[in-house]
């Protein structure tokens, strides 16, 4: 009788505390994020407002290095291990992984409305349906001016509508009344140069939505870039020191007010408010114009959710909330972030930021994002852009330095594409 009673306690006694467990136990979500800047204590700050209004989930916050969002988060993915959502760069790289959270928010439309254009980017090819994730940070690429040098040459800014015509005479007028050694510098970058492309009709895909990257729209803008280095607008010997398709950036040169014009992107401007801050007026311009577009490129970096989560519902609820209006005014406001969310683009966001220049350039980039070219989102979602980016500024950097001509480097970049695509769908 006793040996039984006792058994009944301890069983009972086992079961009390699983029922005390079960009643303190909490869901917790991990998400792997990298930082720019303040954005990780500005995210923290709002997922402690949110785990104070849902005391059961816990929300851990794991900041990485931005090399293991590059190498090793995939390795983890591809291993099927992983963290609930993960703040990435490879948008349509990682997409085999991502969680479709449809189900699981609470108003899909709300999703479409507000981030449908990059959605997409987020998508496996012929998926138009899936809801995995939002915009953290978005980028547009976009030129800059030394407004000051404008001023002191006595040139008027060419006004909206300009195109890239317009201010290579603009900044060619500049520099020979400054003598500025520099009168137009371009990142030395396949993607800085597609958004220009396809303002002057570039199509980068044919009818079946394959990718072609030489047509006449993208001829006539690599044929500017190529003349411009030829007559001394552009620089031979920043694109020149390097080959294949490295990058180089102008930043050093347009804040040391070397460069009247600078085309680059919006993410610069937390660098030009710290390095240049008010030596002189660094003024962001809308993307000048061409016969099909004023368009810059996209990018950025999104939240995503990962199928390696065991609680999309719990997900689902954290996405809705991160994504709300209001928390995004929020976040964009205070890390200087473009928005990706067409609402905001198109109401404004209340920038924290007293500096006039840092604040007319984010207005500038988050009121282009609107207009930018169906086409340029259609590149940055394809899973083979860096190919086709690659391919355009290697061998357009051989013709402006006299290593082919142009017709052969446009050759050069047709064969590139197709063969290197090849290989990655061969798993070469």
């Amino acid at each position: 009788m006793i040996s039984r009673l006792n058994r009944l306690l301890v069983l009972g006694t086992a079961a009390m505390g699983l029922m005390v467990g079960t009643a303190l136990a909490e869901t917790e979500l991990r998400i792997t994020w990298y930082n720019d800047g303040n954005e990780g204590e500005v995210m923290r700050g709002i997922l402690d407002r949110y785990e104070a209004v849902n005391p059961d989930v816990k929300v851990t916050l794991d900041v990485v290095p931005y090399k293991a969002i590059l190498e090793s988060l995939p390795v983890q993915l591809a291993a099927g291990e992983g963290p609930d959502m993960a703040r990435v760069t490879d948008l349509g790289g990682l997409s085999e992984h991502y969680l479709d959270l449809r189900p699981h928010v609470s108003d899909p439309a709300y999703w479409e409305t507000n981030f449908g254009p990059f959605l997409k980017w987020l998508r496996q090819p012929g998926d138009d349906s899936a809801i995995s994730g939002f915009m953290t940070q978005l980028t547009v690429t976009g030129p800059y001016v030394n407004k000051t040098l404008f001023e002191q040459a006595g040139v008027e800014l060419p006004g909206d509508g300009a195109t890239w015509d317009d201010w290579a005479v603009a900044v060619r007028e500049v520099a020979d009344k400054l003598e500025i050694p520099i009168p137009m510098a371009w990142d030395r970058s396949g993607h800085r140069v597609s958004g220009p492309a396809i303002s002057m009709g570039a199509k980068m895909f044919d009818a079946d939505g394959n990718p072609a990257l030489v047509d006449d729209g993208l001829k006539t803008m690599a044929g500017k870039l190529y003349d411009w280095h030829q007559d001394g607008t552009m620089p031979k010997e920043l694109w020149g020191s390097v080959s294949g398709s490295q990058y180089l950036g102008a930043n050093e040169d347009f804040a040391n007010a070397q460069v009247a014009m600078y085309m680059s992107g919006s993410w610069q401007i937390p660098q030009f408010a710290d390095k240049i801050g008010d030596a002189f007026d660094w003024w962001a311009v809308p993307a000048p114009c061409g016969p099909a577009a004023c368009t810059g490129m996209p990018g950025g970096a999104a939240l995503v959710a990962l199928k390696t989560s065991e609680h999309p519902e719990e997900v689902g609820k954290l996405m809705d909330f991160l994504s709300s209006e209001e928390v995004l005014n929020e976040f964009y406001g205070k890390t200087l972030f473009i928005p990706g969310h067409l609402g905001l683009a198109a109401n404004g966001v209340e920038f924290h930021t007293d500096d006039p220049r840092a604040k007319h350039a984010l207005e500038t980039f988050a009121a282009a994002v609107p207009g930018i070219s169906p086409t340029a989102f259609d590149l940055q979602g394809y899973v083979y852009n860096r190919v086709m980016f690659n391919a355009l500024i290697s061998r357009l950097g051989e013709a402006i330095v006299g290593e082919l001509t142009l017709d052969e480097a446009y050759d050069r970049m047709t064969q590139d594409v197709e063969q290197q695509i090849a290989e990655k769908e061969r798993g070469g």
